[in-house]
């Protein structure tokens, strides 16, 4: 935020872009950048609240394989649909996949997997309501955490 050129630089574009400019290291730097301090602090809070009861339950490293994979499903999904003028910025894409994480280890770890279901269904639709939020990168996000955590612990 302190250097908007290289803010813009960082920002995840549309699919056409991506491919015209080859700047495909956007589908992760766009966990970087952020909407302003609340955005920022938003997303780190629920990077704290969610990955600490899942790095216990999976691991640093499977965590950051189900963080790195919801990021990339998140950023693709978003990058995919985005109109041609328009970019995404945080990384609410890799969050919402580590929600999806938490509804597949849940009862594993004694967590109240129809609240977590709740808090989904609650911030998709603050995301219609507000407007201006990449419900895109939310579902995609969501769907590769759900995934990449099932395939991780198939993989016990």
């Amino acid at each position: 935020m302190a250097v908007p050129s290289l803010e813009m630089r960082l920002v995840l574009p549309n699919l056409e872009y991506l491919k015209a400019t080859n700047e495909w290291y956007r589908i992760f730097t766009v966990a970087l950048v952020h909407a302003g301090l609340l955005h920022l602090g938003l997303n780190m809070y629920a990077l704290m609240v969610l990955g600490n009861p899942l790095e216990a339950a999976f691991g640093k490293n499977k965590l950051l394989i189900i963080f790195f994979i919801s990021l990339l499903t998140g950023s693709l999904t978003s990058a995919y649909f985005a109109p041609v003028s328009s970019y995404s910025v945080g990384a609410s894409g890799a969050v919402f996949g580590l929600f999806g994480a938490l509804v597949i280890v849940g009862k594993r770890i004694g967590t109240d997997v129809k609240s977590i279901c709740v808090i989904i269904g609650i911030n998709f639709a603050i995301g219609f309501v507000l407007g201006g939020v990449d419900w895109k990168a939310h579902l995609g996000g969501l769907i590769g955490g759900l995934l990449s955590a099932q395939l991780v612990l198939n993989k016990r």
